[in-house]
C-alpha cells in the first residue's frame, strides 16, 4: 500500500502550533501502525477491533477536549486533527471515538451533576466504561422533537419505554445517554441508564454496506426502572440533545478531510505509477490532472475554513450555523473526491485493495448522520435570511 505523508498544498501546517503538529502526529502514528493493518478485514467482517479501546484511551483520545477527571483538555483544534487522522483510517474508527467523547461524556461533562461526572468520566476516559447517545428513533430522525420514547415518574424513579436506532457503540454500551419525554408531557430530558438494568436491549444491525466496521445498534427500553439520580439535570429539552450533537459535529467536519485526504493522495500516487497506452503514467493525461486539481483544491479550502471555525469556538466565538456549514461542506466535498478517486483508479477503485471504495461508502453514511445535507441546508438558510423553513 501507498505511503501516507499528509496533504498540504498551501502550507496549512504553519498555521498549526508545535503543539497542535505533536497531537496530529500521535494520532497519525496510531492509525498508521495500529489500525489500518487492521480495518479491511475488520470492514470485511462486520466488526470493530475492540482490542484498540485501551490504547486509544491510553492516547487520552477519548474526551480529549473535555477538562478534568482524567481528560486531556486539547483544545478543538486538537481534537479535530485526531479526528481528521482517525475517519482517514476509517469513518468506523473515528465514530467510536467521537461518540464516546463528543456525545456520552460531553453529554455528562455538560449536563451531569457532580456525582455522575465523577462516577462516570473517568471511567469513560480510561475506556473502562463505555457509552453510547441514544437519540434517534425508527421513525423520528430529522425530527427528534417527535420522538415517542417516555419516561414516566414512578415512585422515587421513573420507567422508561421505547426504542432508539442507529446508535453507535450501542451493544458494547457500558451507560446509555437516553432522550425520552417526560411522563405524558412534550417536555424530553436526557437520562443516564446502565444497559444491565431489567428491559434495556440492545441487538446490533447487520447487513449494511456502509459503516461495516462500526458497531451500531437498535435500543429497546421495555419499563427499564431507573432512579431519579440517574436524571442529567442540565439536559432539558431538544436544546440541550442538539447542543451534544452541535459539539460532535465539529469532529465529523475534521473527520470528513481525513476521509477525503485518504482517498486524493491513494489516487494521485496510483496514477503516478499507473502507466497505459504508451507506457506512460496516467498522470500525464490532462483528464487526470484535470481531476487530481479539481480534489486537492477542495480539500485545501475545506482544511482553512474548518481550522478557522474551529479557532472560533475555541475562542468561544462560534455559531452553531458555523458548525452545520463545515459539515455539510465537508461531507458533500469529501464524498465527491472519494467518487472521482475512485473513478481514477478504474476497476480497481472497487477492491478493498485499496481504501477508496469502503471511504466512498461510509461518506454516503456521513453526509447523512448527525443532520442531514437538506437539514443542514436549512439550518444555513434559516441564519442567513432569519426565516425558519423546517414547517
Amino acid at each position: 500500500m501507498f505511503e501516507f505523508r499528509g496533504v498540504d498544498f498551501m502550507e496549512f501546517d504553519s498555521l498549526l502550533s508545535e503543539e497542535e503538529l505533536l497531537v496530529r502526529q500521535t494520532a497519525r502514528q496510531f492509525v498508521e501502525d495500529r489500525f489500518i493493518p487492521l480495518i479491511t478485514r475488520h470492514f470485511r467482517e462486520g466488526t470493530f477491533p475492540e482490542e484498540l479501546t485501551a490504547p486509544i484511551a491510553e492516547l487520552g483520545f477519548f474526551g480529549a477536549n473535555l477538562d478534568g477527571y482524567g481528560c486531556a483538555g486539547l483544545s478543538n483544534v486538537e481534537y479535530g486533527l485526531v479526528m481528521q487522522e482517525m475517519e482517514r483510517g476509517d469513518t468506523a474508527l473515528r465514530s467510536f471515538v467521537s461518540v464516546q467523547g463528543s456525545l456520552s461524556m460531553y453529554a455528562v461533562h455538560s449536563y451531569g451533576s457532580d456525582e455522575q461526572k465523577a462516577r462516570w468520566l473517568p471511567r469513560m476516559q480510561q475506556g473502562k466504561a463505555m457509552g453510547c447517545f441514544a437519540l434517534t428513533e425508527p421513525n423520528f430522525g430529522s425530527n427528534p422533537g417527535g420522538m415517542i420514547t417516555r419516561a414516566v415518574p414512578d415512585g422515587d424513579g421513573y420507567v422508561v419505554n421505547g426504542e432508539k436506532t442507529w446508535i453507535t457503540n450501542g451493544s458494547v454500551a457500558d451507560i446509555a445517554v437516553i432522550w425520552a419525554k417526560v411522563g405524558d408531557s412534550d417536555r424530553i430530558q436526557g437520562f443516564l441508564v446502565e444497559t444491565d438494568r431489567p428491559g434495556f436491549t440492545a441487538v446490533d444491525l447487520h447487513n449494511k454496506l456502509s459503516m461495516r466496521a462500526s458497531t451500531t445498534s437498535a435500543v429497546g427500553l421495555s419499563n427499564v426502572r431507573i432512579p431519579a439520580e440517574n436524571v442529567l439535570p442540565g439536559a432539558k429539552g431538544l436544546k440541550a440533545a442538539l447542543g451534544c450533537l452541535t459539539n460532535a459535529r465539529l469532529g465529523i467536519a475534521w473527520g470528513a478531510i481525513g476521509a477525503a485526504m485518504a482517498c486524493y493522495d491513494c489516487a494521485r500516487q496510483y496514477a503516478i505509477l499507473r502507466t497505459q497506452f504508451d507506457d506512460r503514467p496516467i498522470a500525464s493525461h490532462q483528464l487526470v490532472q484535470a481531476e487530481l486539481a479539481d480534489m486537492i483544491t477542495e480539500i485545501t479550502k475545506a482544511q482553512f475554513i474548518t481550522l478557522h471555525a474551529t479557532r472560533l469556538k475555541d475562542r468561544g466565538r462560534s455559531h452553531h450555523a458555523h458548525v452545520s456549514m463545515i459539515k455539510r461542506g465537508n461531507a458533500a466535498m469529501a464524498l465527491d473526491v472519494a467518487r472521482r478517486a475512485r473513478d481514477l483508479l478504474g476497476a480497481n477503485g472497487i477492491t478493498d485493495e485499496y481504501p477508496i471504495f469502503r471511504h466512498m461508502c461510509n461518506l454516503e453514511t456521513v453526509k447523512t448522520y448527525e443532520g442531514t445535507h437538506n437539514i443542514h441546508t436549512l439550518v444555513l438558510g434559516s441564519h442567513v435570511t432569519g426565516i425558519h423553513a423546517f414547517t
